[in-house]
């Protein structure tokens, strides 16, 4: 008899992370490094150091760069201006991303005024974003489970960027609901101009949730130099000063939806989860199309295995902007595997995929695979389970996995033996 998988779900939040970095080009260097080559034989003998740097002695070969003194690659640094295409600053900090032969790496992120400037490679965006997934996972309900060591790096730990790196790479502005202009990176040398002049983001169609507010913009004087100034405390981990900053604020303008969203953070970062939950529900309410906080509410809802609030939130998260949130997808998913709705976990699950290209979401996989073992598909079931072992092969929860794995391939197998023979 074909036993359905027993799954033990255990949420936890929507958390911010950074992806694993890029590996630069094969063959990158200044021109294949000192003493990497064959060099050939001194026909003269006797000493071949030249006691003068850019000369050569009697016997010694010109080719041989070790007798020379060389320098290393040069920082390149770029500068530029990202404003939206109605000609304004943006609203928010944005991420500024190096994308080469398809793979996007953030660099750094605007000022308030959307000026950008950075030595590339360093790796300065050190924002909370959870379109990059890579934290440690406690459980089926989280995000991310890559164990590598890149999450733990700390900015301006990256490694230095050369010329030749540069090949087939462009510089792009990231924000949720918005397409951006490319600017080309290719062919860009040390002492060039760091300018490269004003990124333009545009709107998409069908989009109506943006991961700013746009009661922010209507903000008064006073509200909005105490949410800066939160902002500032914030970053500097004074949180107590900055939660009574944020306080101000919207005090003085209950439809801060920002400054809301900004003191449920840390209300749950101090575990205070119902006054986390109540300012979220203040910044949906001052702005319905503020995106960031039904995300926030659908992690508190999972801990709480509310999984029907955490359907229905998704839900909205996804119809205002089904486009940039994956994570959004994720949390639907593993709602409906506990709801019992195997086909539509396996949908939100696929379209999740689908849109995180870059597996900074590898849990997608696991709950793809659960759906199908629960839909009787231990085929597709072990090979999205495989995928997520492959992914993050030292995730907390691997051996759970690997568990899982051997259970669906055991379903398998009976269900092969119980197939009538083929005449």
């Amino acid at each position: 008899m074909i036993k359905r998988l027993a799954v033990l779900f255990i949420p936890c939040l929507l958390m911010a992370q950074e992806p694993a970095p890029t590996p630069p080009p094969t063959g990158g260097g200044n021109g294949g490094g000192n003493g990497g080559g064959v060099t050939a034989p001194n026909p003269g003998g006797g000493n071949t150091t030249s006691p003068f740097p850019g000369r050569t002695t009697p016997g010694q070969n010109p080719n041989d760069r070790s007798q020379f003194p060389e320098m290393g690659p040069r920082p390149i640094f770029i500068s530029g201006k990202v404003m939206m295409d109605d000609g304004t600053a943006p609203t928010e900090q944005v991420v500024i991303e190096r994308v080469c032969n398809g793979s996007p790496r953030p660099e750094g992120y605007t000022d308030s005024k959307g000026n950008f400037s950075f030595e590339l490679g360093r790796n300065q965006a050190t924002m909370v974003d959870a379109s990059y997934s890579n934290t440690e996972d406690n459980g089926f309900g989280g995000l991310g489970g890559r164990s590598s060591g890149s999450q733990n790096r700390s900015p301006g730990s990256g490694p230095q960027i050369t010329e030749r790196d540069l090949m087939g790479c462009e510089i792009r502005a990231t924000l949720a609901g918005y397409r951006s202009d490319v600017i080309s990176l290719s062919g860009r040398k040390t002492l060039d101009n760091p300018s490269i002049g004003t990124i333009i983001l545009h709107r998409r169609a069908n989009v109506e949730g943006f991961t700013s507010s746009a009661t922010s913009l209507l903000a008064p004087k006073d509200a909005r130099k105490s949410y800066e100034k939160a902002a500032k405390l914030a970053k500097s981990k004074k949180m107590p000063e900055a939660q009574k900053e944020y306080e101000s604020a919207v005090a003085l303008y209950p439809k801060y939806a920002a400054a809301w969203y900004e003191l449920g953070l840390i209300h749950e970062r101090e575990n205070h989860a119902p006054q986390a939950a109540e300012a979220y529900g203040k910044a949906m309410e001052a702005d319905a199309k503020f995106i960031k906080p039904y995300l926030q509410m659908a992690g508190l809802y999972a801990r709480e295995n509310k999984w029907q609030e955490v359907a229905e939130t998704t839900k909205m998260a996804i119809k205002l902007n089904p486009y940039d949130f994956p994570g959004a997808y994720f949390y639907h998913s593993v709602a409906q595997v506990n709801l019992h709705d195997f086909e539509a976990a396996e949908k939100a699950a696929r379209e999740g995929m689908k849109m995180d290209s870059q597996n900074r979401i590898p849990k997608l996989a696991h709950v793809l695979g659960v759906a199908l073992a629960q839909k009787q598909d231990f085929s597709g079931a072990a090979e999205n389970m495989k995928l997520y072992l492959k992914l993050v092969p030292n995730a907390p929860d691997a051996e759970t996995v690997k568990k899982q794995l051997a259970e669906i391939e055991g379903n398998a197998s009976q269900a092969s033996a119980a197939k009538p023979a083929q005449p």
